[in-house]
């Protein structure tokens, strides 16, 4: 069903701004918002959602698990810029400085 709303243009500019950072439509972040005004969406429920499907399946125990091991190691940033930058360099046909 279509719904016409009217509002002040700084509003709605605020209004698309807020829907591009999100990547959906103003009609989405518009329905978004109703369905958490309306007790429909609420974030925390959502996640104690997810929690418990996450307790019960034991692929999920087992990745996090895995990717909580992984904040131990520090993350090499130069490395990793080096790295793309010769996949670059290969990938383009040019040699090293």
């Amino acid at each position: 069903m279509a719904v016409s709303v009217r509002m002040e243009p700084l509003l709605e500019k605020e209004l698309e701004l807020a829907a591009q950072r999100q990547g959906i439509t103003k009609s989405q972040f518009i329905i978004n918002a109703v369905q958490r005004a309306l007790g429909r969406k609420n974030p925390y429920e959502l996640m104690l959602k997810v929690k418990q499907e996450m307790a019960q399946n034991p692929r999920a125990q087992e990745l996090s698990r895995v990717f909580a091991a992984e904040h131990d190691i520090p993350y090499d940033t130069e490395r990793s810029r080096a790295a793309l930058i010769a996949k670059l360099r290969a990938k383009h046909g040019l040699g090293a400085d």
